[in-house]
């Protein structure tokens, strides 16, 4: 009998944990494991806001699969199709063709991706916040655009590239405008022909408060906190065009910005829709709390889904809509039990139902300032920014990754952040291709162009030196 195949698809939390537990579960020869990933890394997504305020080095902030994955097959590609029904996977990688991959059972853990709203702009100006590219980008525009408008007298111009807007008052959002706050009052100082109230700040909020994950009391708290750094939060607002980097809000407010940061909701990865699994009203796998995937009460055999693209009940009754939501917390939990599930499965053995209760919430608003909320207990100020840096630090995978975290802000605290833009690195060809020496034409087109040119030439001397042609001779006339 042959050793069950699983495929895992997706290397972000759910898939590079559920790997790695696999790892740890199963017997040598037991099962062969294989995951599915475009890129070759995990990115840990709460330390995004701290990689584009330049607090973490990026390659800090992710996680290499081929490294710490080391009895798992990394496939650098990705799943385009699943057909459940005969247990088949259609991989495409870069440069050949797509194949079918057979697997006796598939773990769903492709995460999400950013959700937008179809407003006009959005997609050709705006950028997201939900990989470490686009984090990096951010940091480099911030650095590019101080430098740029130290260059340029006041105006128009120079105010629309010290203008930063962020859509979306949840955490993702109120961190990522907070520490790309922090990262320019930094600037300021090293730019002596740009002031403090030079540089403005925008988020807008759909809705009449930011974080519902805390208390009002603390949400008002943050509020505050950013007003008095020059950091406009405005609620009830919807963007409603960002054609060519012009804003548009609901209150009539226009104004320009050549940074847009969109952080407004995620959504399930598309990816999911290529399959004949059964999916929710808002296109995640539906789950048993056993996390496997299941169709009304019918659990599908073979099929398992954790993370943001799954519909898992939170037995906690703490869950928007009696689901888990979609943060790390749950991911990381989820995946190490579906592992566990999963080798219990092979075995024949009895599995248990995912059940988390929420630790709380912590975010980093900039160097020294956080929040903590669990249930009542609220902790602000620099307190809360320890803990925010502890938890994460900790929680992040490896251990290796965490040294490296916490070098970069012991660094950081002794050396100050770095503030070096390598924005070229999307043209790294420019500069040797400006400058390189190309040959001024081909020598075939060369001598083409020579043997063209002498034939003309060579047909006037021929006609020149042939010698004349004597006229015949008149024929003599007749004798009568």
């Amino acid at each position: 009998m042959s050793k069950p195949r699983i495929l895992i698809v997706g290397g972000g939390y759910a898939g590079f944990y559920t790997a790695k537990k696999l790892e740890k579960f199963l017997r040598a020869g037991e099962a062969e494991v294989a995951l599915v990933d475009p890129l070759p890394y995990m990115t840990y997504q709460p330390f995004l806001p701290e990689v584009a305020a330049g607090s973490i080095e990026p390659r800090h902030a992710v996680v290499s699969l081929r490294r710490h994955l080391t009895k798992t097959n990394v496939i650098s590609g990705k799943v385009v199709k699943v057909n459940h029904a005969k247990k088949i996977a259609t991989i495409e990688v870069e440069g050949a063709p797509a194949y079918d991959w057979h697997y006796d059972h598939i773990v769903m853990t492709a995460g999400a991706v950013s959700r937008t709203f179809p407003i006009p702009g959005v997609a050709d100006v705006a950028i997201g916040m939900k990989t470490i590219e686009e984090a990096v980008d951010v940091r480099n525009r911030i650095l590019d655009n101080f430098d740029k408008a130290a260059n340029l007298p006041k105006g128009p111009a120079r105010d629309r590239l010290l203008t930063f807007v962020v859509v979306g008052g949840g955490f993702a959002g109120i961190e990522a405008f907070a520490e790309m706050r922090s990262l320019a009052t930094y600037l300021v100082k090293l730019h002596p022909g740009i002031s403090f109230d030079d540089v403005h700040f925008h988020l807008i909020e759909a809705m009449g408060r930011i974080m519902p994950e805390v208390s009002l009391e603390t949400s008002q708290w943050v509020l505050s906190n950013l007003d008095a750094r020059n950091a406009k939060v405005h609620l009830n607002t919807q963007l409603q065009s960002a054609v060519g980097g012009k804003i548009e809000l609901s209150t009539g407010q226009t104004f320009e910005s050549d940074l847009i940061v969109w952080t407004a909701g995620v959504m399930a990865n598309p990816v999911v829709r290529n399959t004949d699994l059964p999916l929710d009203d808002r296109g995640r796998i539906t789950a048993q709390p056993s996390l496997r995937v299941v169709a009304g009460e019918k659990v599908v055999e073979g099929a398992w889904t954790a993370g943001d693209v799954s519909a898992v009940p939170d037995l906690s009754g703490g869950g928007v809509g009696g689901f888990c939501v979609p943060n790390a917390q749950h991911a990381v939990r989820q995946a190490k039990l579906l592992a566990a599930n999963l080798v219990a499965t092979i075995r024949g053995e009895g599995i248990k139902d995912y059940f988390h209760k929420n630790m709380g919430a912590v975010a980093g608003l900039g160097i020294g300032v956080g929040v903590y909320q669990w249930r009542k207990l609220a902790i602000k100020g620099f307190i809360a920014w320890v803990m925010h840096r502890g938890y994460h630090g900790l929680a992040m995978p490896m251990w290796e990754r965490k040294l490296r975290v916490f070098g970069g802000w012991i660094a950081n605290f002794v050396l100050r952040r770095d503030i070096v833009s390598i924005a070229a690195t999307k043209t790294p060809r420019l500069a040797f291709e400006t400058f390189a020496s190309r040959p001024s034409a081909a020598p075939a087109a060369k001598s083409s162009a020579k043997k063209t040119a002498a034939k003309p030439a060579a047909k006037k001397a021929a006609v020149a030196k042939a010698p004349a042609k004597k006229a015949a001779p008149k024929a003599a006339p007749k004798k009568k």
